[in-house]
């Protein structure tokens, strides 16, 4: 009798090594890489749809081991939506722990240039579990925006380049409020506040400022300098002029070119025909530029222009006729160099 006992305890013993074996230590992913993000979308509430989500892509390989811990341990009465990275070789214990304690893995928000809500939409909407036509409805809503303290305009002003940490189950409403706290911290650095109102201007107003000099130039030693004539004219009451606020109007930004014909698009945006900035901004700056105009020389420059040897840089004036001089030289190069690239592509 004492026998029989003895190896039926060794019996189960040997089945709760071997349980504990495949649940604490054989692995259960089914894919190649080293790791594999799996999405367990907001709302799920069922073992079904979570196994889905597990076996696609082959995450899991098997769901009975991950199925019978899952329900030992009640995680399908509190399921975590998320975005989880399953790293290769993982057991359904350790699979099992991070999916019942939520910890999602940070997803990197990476601010740069951006012209268009379109543009911002569709970024958010490869990040975030919100889908881009959402977050276009969230861009033109007014009550959402209010609670911003932004419009449909100038909501850009609450962008900062820079990278973020978010996560995929935050909705857009609830990352905007967070980079509008981000962008407070920004201007409450530096002393940015204090050298805006010493311009005469708002953090909004500086934003559109900084944004055209943004598409202005490339070069970091012109910026404070076109800002300053930006800066000039504005306290002159003359038009700003920019060809960028023009291009932005006619929503064209593969070319730099801005012909006569253009100048005329009707838009609050085309400086051309509206005297003071436009009402928002029309591109996210950067940080390099925005500081750029807030440390603006005083100068006399009401112009400026491409210099002729296409460096990038440009030639300042306060004159009109020494900068329609400066200006006839560039077009004199800009006409040259484009004969000869035509010539070439003929065979000439």
């Amino acid at each position: 009798m004492f026998k029989k006992i003895m190896k039926v305890l060794f019996a189960l013993g040997l089945l709760l090594l071997l349980a504990a074996w495949w649940l604490f230590f054989k692995s259960i992913t089914g894919f190649d890489k080293s790791f594999q993000y799996v999405y367990i979308p907001t709302g799920t509430n069922s073992q079904t749809a979570v196994l889905k989500a597990l076996q696609q892509h082959g995450s899991i390989s098997s769901t009975s081991g991950f199925h019978l811990l899952a329900t030992a341990t009640g995680y399908y009465n509190n399921i975590k939506p998320g975005k989880y990275r399953i790293e290769k070789g993982s057991n359904a214990f350790s699979i099992i722990r991070m999916l019942k304690a939520g910890r999602q893995t940070e997803v990197k928000l990476v601010i740069g240039k951006i012209r268009l809500a379109e543009e911002w939409a569709q970024k958010m909407g490869q990040l975030i579990e919100a889908d881009s036509a959402s977050i276009i409805r969230f861009l033109r809503s007014k009550d959402s925006l209010k609670t911003l303290g932004v419009d449909s305009s100038t909501w850009p002003t609450l962008l900062i380049q820079n990278t973020y940490n978010v996560y995929w189950t935050q909705d857009f409403g609830t990352v905007m409020k967070r980079l509008k706290k981000e962008q407070a911290k920004w201007w409450a650095q530096k002393e940015r506040m204090q050298k805006a109102t010493a311009l005469g201007y708002t953090a909004e107003q500086v934003y559109t400022i900084a944004s055209i000099v943004e598409e202005e130039t490339n070069m970091t030693e012109d910026k404070p300098l076109v800002a300053s004539v930006y800066i000039n004219r504005l306290r002159k009451g003359m038009p700003l002029q920019a060809d960028p606020t023009v291009r932005f109007a006619r929503k064209d930004f593969a070319s730099n070119r801005v012909f006569y014909n253009h100048l005329k698009t009707p838009s609050p945006y085309n400086t051309y025909l509206n005297k003071g900035l436009p009402p928002g901004p029309i591109c996210v700056p950067s940080v390099a530029t925005l500081d750029a105009v807030l440390n603006a020389p005083a100068t006399d420059y009401i112009y400026f222009v491409a210099k002729p040897d296409f460096s990038g840089y440009s030639v300042f004036n306060s004159s009109y006729t020494e900068h329609s001089k400066a200006a006839k030289l560039y077009q004199d190069s800009l006409t040259a160099y484009l004969a000869r690239k035509a010539a070439k592509a003929a065979g000439k």
